[in-house]
């Protein structure tokens, strides 16, 4: 399969990386292996996409409404998430990833946190910037932007305020956001931040998500033209 490149007109794609446990339940596995095997598509992802160009990728790993699933999910997604930063430096520095979190730090245990805040720190001069959203909601941001601003003392408040305030305030919002799992929403995803994104949904379920679906993707994204309220 050839490799396709991208141009500066696709900065910022963004995965709602939707399918695991449906995934995993065709399979008559628990929905937790799905996750498993979900997180390995995420590494794979995400070195594609640096590989053809693109500079910063987003990816939906964990809402704030996800913690509503059963207790053996969220504690399987967790314990997939402190693997991760265990190992996440390394990986960074081998792909030269800049690795960012987006959403509130403040519910995870301080050690934690004190692990994503190092490797954001550790990791700031790489090239390749991947924001991980984890407890993270659209008008959850939306709402800790408002009220950081009100605690700064602003009476009126304009769209530039709020941006620079928002979780994603040091990147340029998503060109390109992609959907698998062949639901058609954005669950409460970088609701600000996507009002003229591009938004290309797939059938593919997020573990299966290889280069060939990226790649429709990325070609989707170039037959579009954005008018960003024109003509």
């Amino acid at each position: 399969m050839a490799e396709i490149k991208v141009d500066e007109r696709l900065t910022h794609i963004a995965f709602i990386m939707d399918g695991n446990g449906r995934w995993a339940k065709e399979r008559g596995k628990p929905r937790e292996y799905g996750h498993s095997v979900g997180a390995k598509t995420f590494e794979r992802v995400i070195r594609y996409c640096g590989d053809i160009g693109i500079r910063v990728i987003t990816v939906y790993a964990f809402s704030t409404e996800n913690w509503k699933r059963p207790a053996a999910e969220v504690k399987a997604i967790m314990t997939i998430f402190r693997e991760y930063l265990n190992i996440a430096r390394k990986k960074a520095e081998e792909n030269r990833i800049h690795v960012m979190f987006l959403g509130d730090k403040g519910i995870f245990p301080k050690d934690v946190q004190e692990k994503m805040n190092n490797l954001e720190r550790e990791t700031e001069k790489n090239p390749l910037l991947l924001n991980i959203a984890v407890n993270y909601g659209g008008r959850d941001e939306i709402v800790h932007a408002v009220n950081t601003l009100i605690r700064e003392g602003k009476t009126e408040i304009t769209e530039e305020d709020i941006a620079s305030h928002l979780y994603t305030a040091h990147c340029p919002p998503p060109d390109l956001i992609v959907r698998t799992g062949a639901e058609l929403r954005l669950s409460n995803f970088l609701l600000w931040q996507s009002a003229y994104a591009e938004l290309y949904f797939c059938d593919t379920l997020w573990p299966d998500m290889g280069e060939a679906d990226i790649n429709a993707a990325v070609e989707s994204f170039y037959a579009r033209k954005r008018r960003y309220g024109g003509v």
